[in-house]
């Protein structure tokens, strides 16, 4: 398992995920508000708020925080106005980390993501440097007791396309904007489905296969997601369960 799927993998093992919601919450309901704004209220007819919405059902967001997150888009409510910025950086091992920020104060999200890099050793990149090397993608991971024909045949028939062995489960890759309608119909054939997301994905993995390097890497991804502006950190990792463990 690597990259973004593996740290969340980690946060859950860690026990952050209730700790977190809080924060998931605040940082789901800005993402809403944003696509609110820039597409209109309809999630019908605005795929970007579709899928925050879905993503933020899924995270068990009640309806009515999200009501008033889209109420805010749209200028029902009032709200903060936020753009959004990527930075860039790298990780001790030569790992890749795109960072997805929402901010109303450019130059703080700036200062703070630097900090966080020379605090906890790492370093920005210049734009460009490494996004090229993420896509954006609708990852499902299900149920790896499965057979690997079943699995494919369930993945393909629901309209996946790809699917791959990713540690103990099978991590299915779709279109980002069929993810939630494909877990939808592997539900609904009684695949157990144990995660889904439209997230980024990078082309390679790098291996990290030391103890020190990973819990710097765990580190940077864990100060960077506690800021508030951060959305999401995404890294092209791989680390094997025995890493996870040494790390944990």
């Amino acid at each position: 398992m690597s990259g973004h799927s593996k740290w969340a993998t980690i946060k859950h093992k860690k026990g952050a995920a209730d700790k977190a919601r809080g924060k998931l919450f605040a940082k789901l309901a800005r993402q809403i508000e944003v696509a609110s704004r820039e597409g209109g209220a309809n999630p019908e007819m605005n795929a970007q708020l579709r899928n925050i919405v879905q993503k933020a059902k899924a995270a068990q967001m009640t309806n009515d925080a999200i009501d008033r997150a889209v109420k805010r888009g749209a200028g029902e409510t009032g709200g903060a106005n936020f753009e959004s910025i990527i930075y860039e950086g790298y990780a001790p091992g030569g790992v890749a980390l795109l960072i997805d920020v929402l901010t109303d104060n450019r130059n703080r999200s700036s200062a703070d993501v630097r900090a966080i890099f020379s605090k906890l050793g790492g370093s920005m990149a210049e734009p460009g440097a490494v996004a090229w090397q993420f896509s954006r993608r609708g990852v499902i991971y299900i149920d790896g007791s499965l057979s690997e024909d079943d699995a494919m045949a369930a993945a393909l028939e629901a309209g996946a396309e790809d699917v791959a062995r990713d540690g103990d489960d099978w991590r299915v890759l779709t279109d980002p904007s069929d993810v939630w309608d494909v877990k939808s119909a592997l539900e609904a054939t009684g695949v157990k489905v144990t995660s889904a997301e439209n997230t980024m994905v990078a082309a390679n993995t790098v291996p990290v296969t030391d103890v020190e390097d990973a819990k710097k890497i765990l580190k940077i991804m864990d100060g960077l997601e506690d800021n508030d502006d951060v959305q999401d950190v995404y890294a092209n990792f791989d680390m094997s369960e025995e890493i996870m463990q040494a790390v944990n």
